[in-house]
């Protein structure tokens, strides 16, 4: 199965049959059921919705698609182009529009395509707005507006630069002490839009860009998911130019990660570790990530005199929970920064901009920053799920194993031992069960998957 519909948008692969792939029909189809759902929910005739693109090869299409299916409800669209996932979202408030459409699978490769819906406060629509909007799919209930009360399709390609002074102007991110340090960055953006935002914001901090895949035409020069393994290119060219550490971005610009200047992975979960410890350093408070992210958070946080509190995955979840707890930065073990001050998405130019007024304060290599916080190891793993699975008994009978143990079920099952853990849970974007283990040694955290992967496929009679 190839087509998803979950809380995270509707996610699939282009080509195909309708209802199984993301198909034109299918992109028409959800584009309709959300611009019904905002008419109903604003009361209004003619909405206004901000739509962006990342650069995947399927995204002018299916872009094209779904403003005029938009307009044919009688929604105003404000087409943004090539754009990024946070862009997008602090796009909708600053047009005071209704709602936002964001054209990316993220991390997905590049036969992939979803779209991601927003609110009118350019954050993730949830759970419950959500299954609003699948249910008028399911239903085909829409009412397309008659010829004299079309929408309309605007052009505006300004909001990068916007984007990039709104980073700016942030009352942490230092732009004169980060131009005085002379640093010289490598920047893999997967020629997605990152290739246009994040050099531009490096430039306008004074640092040296060296760009790598930045040209944004969609064809991935590697497996998008900024991992290292895919980073071998990157990790080469921090080495040879002598950089200070290098930077990735997934397609939509949501995760960020770093690499340090020997050409070793300054850590995806230590992407908001890092930039947790200088915002808590100015402003003392609270934090929040997913129960799949690193205990680092958690110790950086409590060392600032701050409480850590973990969400179900999901960004939504994330900012469900920021909101409630009055969090001053949180986010994803992903490389998802979410900074309340600029606004409540995963934002990618937000952590650069932080990670580098950091770097500069402390006057140290990224490698030394990277030392200079707790030591955990993580490994990240999947099982293909089949449809003869019963998914839940398989997470009930791993549960019903540990049941002595600390053990929460608000997003599948994550068992905490003393000094590791291992959390399980259905993927929102891919047919799978994530397995994310942690440990004190890669080893160790190696060993706790392999354990878990063993015990899985007992309980579910594979072996």
């Amino acid at each position: 199965m190839t087509l998803i519909k979950s809380i995270s948008g509707i996610r699939g692969t282009i080509g195909g049959t309708v209802g199984d792939n993301l198909t034109p029909i299918d992109a028409v189809k959800f584009a309709s059921a959300y611009g019904s759902w905002l008419k109903q929910e604003t009361n209004k005739q003619h909405p206004t919705v901000v739509v962006g693109r990342d650069a995947r090869i399927s995204g002018s299409m299916i872009q094209q698609l779904v403003m005029n299916g938009l307009v044919g409800l009688g929604i105003h669209v404000i087409d943004l182009g090539l754009s990024t996932t946070p862009t997008v979202e602090i796009a909708v408030p600053l047009e005071k529009a209704d709602g936002g459409i964001i054209l990316t699978a993220s991390h997905n490769p590049k036969q992939w395509n979803a779209l991601k819906l927003l609110n009118n406060k350019g954050e993730f629509l949830n759970a419950e707005n959500g299954k609003k909007i699948l249910d008028i799919a399911e239903n085909d209930s829409y009412v397309f507006a008659d010829v004299d009360d079309l929408g309309s399709i605007t052009v505006n390609d300004t909001y990068i630069d916007k984007h990039i002074e709104e980073v700016l102007n942030l009352s942490l991110v230092n732009a004169e002490l980060v131009k005085k340090s002379g640093f010289k960055v490598v920047v893999d953006a997967v020629n997605s839009t990152g290739g246009i935002a994040i050099p531009g914001l490096l430039k306008k901090m004074g640092v040296e860009v060296v760009e790598l895949y930045c040209e944004p035409n969609g064809h991935f020069p590697h497996n998008p998911e900024p991992l290292k393994e895919h980073l071998t290119d990157l990790s080469e060219l921090v080495v040879k130019e002598k950089a200070d550490f290098g930077i990735v971005v997934d397609p939509d610009v949501d995760r960020l990660a770093f690499m340090s200047e020997d050409g070793e992975m300054f850590g995806e979960e230590y992407t908001l570790v890092a930039c947790a410890d200088f915002v808590l350093g100015k402003t003392p408070g609270n934090t929040v990530s997913n129960l799949s992210s690193s205990r680092a958070l958690r110790d950086v946080t409590q060392k600032h005199n701050g409480t850590y509190l973990a969400s179900a995955v999901g960004e939504v979840n994330v900012v469900e929970l920021m909101k409630a707890n009055n969090a001053v930065i949180g986010g994803e073990g992903n490389g998802g920064i979410i900074y309340p001050e600029s606004h409540y998405g995963r934002d990618s130019l937000v952590g650069v901009a932080l990670f580098l007024t950091h770097l500069a304060e402390k006057k140290c290599s990224v490698s030394a920053l990277r030392n200079s916080y707790p030591s955990y190891f993580m490994s990240k793993n999947k099982i293909q799920l089949t449809p003869d699975l019963d998914v839940d008994a398989i997470l009930e009978g791993f549960h019903n194993k540990y049941v002595s143990e600390e053990v929460s079920t608000v997003d599948g099952v994550k068992v905490d031992f003393e000094d590791r853990w291992v959390h399980l849970r259905k993927s929102n974007t891919e047919p799978i069960i994530r397995i994310y283990t942690e440990a004190l040694s890669q080893e160790q955290a190696d060993q706790l998957a392999e354990d878990t992967i063993a015990t899985l496929k007992k309980i579910a009679g594979l072996s």
